[in-house]
């Protein structure tokens, strides 16, 4: 079976719908270059990084969003254990929690087939809910995680539980 991806001419970068969001948002960005874009927002839990890399060649969109958090080293059997719980719990994208830098963060990765960039923009700012959504749903347990309070299950179990309502 042949495979022929899209090529540059069939295709708009989904960095330049990106940088359309953002502005409609009011949101400071950076463009490093054509296929980076990373951006800092606020969430009702704490502040967290977006990071967007475009690769052209297999129309993917890598979208990360980091946690403003940092777990010890010596806490990572414990994170990771955690951390698989959260991911069983994850419909889109996932957790990860390298050891290089300690801090943890939601990834996701999408297929942009050649489209209006109508449907990008659209398809993007799902991608960006997703990952807020999650984020501001696990952001207990990663306190938790990143301030050595991973001792007590109960209380992990308790961070982990789904809620609803507001205040």
């Amino acid at each position: 079976m042949r495979t022929q991806l899209a090529s540059t001419s069939e295709s708009a970068n989904p960095l330049d719908s990106i940088e359309e969001i953002l502005l409609s948002h009011n949101w400071v960005y950076n463009r490093m270059n054509d296929d980076e874009l990373t951006v800092q927002v606020t969430g009702n839990a704490g502040e967290y990084r977006l990071f967007f890399l475009w690769q052209e060649d297999m129309g993917a969109l890598h979208f990360t969003c980091r946690y403003d958090l940092r777990y010890q080293s010596k806490d990572y059997d414990a994170a990771a254990r955690a951390l698989m719980q959260v991911n069983q719990k994850a419909w889109i994208g996932h957790f990860d929690l390298p050891r290089e830098t300690g801090t943890p963060f939601f990834r996701h990765t999408s297929l942009l087939r050649a489209g209006s960039s109508a449907s990008t923009a659209e398809a993007i700012e799902d991608i960006v809910r997703v990952a807020m959504n999650e984020c501001e749903r696990f952001y207990p347990v990663f306190h938790m995680l990143c301030h050595n309070e991973v001792a007590d299950s109960g209380a992990l179990s308790l961070a982990m539980m789904d809620t609803r309502g507001s205040s």
